[in-house]
């Protein structure tokens, strides 16, 4: 949403996935792809902001964004909570040259290379960029070593509620059309995202937490506008599953944007932890 995937897509199981999030699918190259990622931050960098706050983000901070898209987050951490200094990190830093900041370093890279080791920081965040990528649970103990004493690691993915139980509706035909063609074409994955804490806990962290946001759709809201415009650069990997066709992924952007639309979105499911140790005064783990 936010971030491009700063890797390779995720493989589902039993074989290999053809294409890769940024290639086969919303590519930034493709005009308006920094607009549509731009949508999605208008609906979770408030509550994303709030919670990296409340976890004590501020002056004195050095933080990492990983999968960092357009930079929304880095720089509202550098705006609104005043920290220190920002390394956002992606796959393709196009959108984050286009619009740079004081405070704010950019680096090209894949998170995924074994060599990637940027340093040490006090916060380590990444949003919906865990879900596209394969080796998520190898990931999460080596984002863990990149906070000082006391840092806090904060991952953020969707979480779907399109179960059995949800109406069947246009929407929901699209997003479960959406979930399995973005699952074949690039391996993106949201079913093991509640498992968010106990694998916090297992690389090592204390303090672990987790909440979930669902933003309303309602018709012309940020959230309505971005999942229209992510079925529109999603169409063929849609289509392909059989389970909707044109009319019906037309059809699902029409009800978006009816007074008759009545359906919960994905929803942003946000967990923390925190390395143990402290690393000086006024820093993590010493407030």
């Amino acid at each position: 949403m936010d971030a491009h995937a700063a890797a390779g897509g995720g493989a589902p199981p039993g074989g290999e996935v053809p294409g890769r999030y940024g290639t086969a699918v919303f590519r930034p190259e493709r005009a308006g792809e920094d607009e549509r990622i731009d949508l999605g931050a208008l609906a979770y960098d408030e509550v994303t902001l709030a919670r990296l706050t409340a976890l004590g983000a501020g002056p004195g901070w050095t933080c990492l964004e990983l999968g960092a898209g357009t930079g929304s987050v880095a720089r509202g951490l550098l705006t609104r909570a005043g920290v220190s200094s920002v390394l956002a990190v992606d796959r393709d830093c196009r959108f984050l040259a286009s619009r740079p900041q004081p405070g704010l370093a950019t680096l090209e890279a894949d998170l995924t290379d074994p060599s990637f080791s940027p340093g040490r920081f006090h916060l380590v965040h990444a949003r919906f960029v865990l879900m596209h990528l394969p080796e998520r649970e190898r990931l999460i103990p080596r984002f863990a070593d990149l906070l000082l004493p006391g840092g806090v690691l904060v991952l953020g993915d969707a979480v779907d509620l399109t179960s059995a139980a949800a109406p069947a509706s246009p929407y929901t035909r699209a997003v479960r059309a959406m979930w399995q063609g973005l699952r074949a074409t690039i391996g993106t994955d949201v079913d093991w995202t509640p498992r968010y804490p106990e694998l916090l806990r297992a690389a090592g962290l204390t303090g672990v937490a987790a909440e979930i946001h669902v933003p309303p759709l309602l018709p012309g809201s940020p959230i309505s506008r971005f999942w229209a415009d992510t079925w529109e650069r999603a169409r063929t990997a849609m289509t392909a599953t059989g389970l909707v066709d044109d009319a019906a992924v037309d059809a699902a952007v029409r009800y978006l944007d009816s007074p008759d639309c009545a359906a919960l979105s994905p929803g942003l499911i946000t967990a923390w932890g925190r390395r143990p140790g402290v690393s000086g005064p006024g820093c993590p783990g010493g407030r």
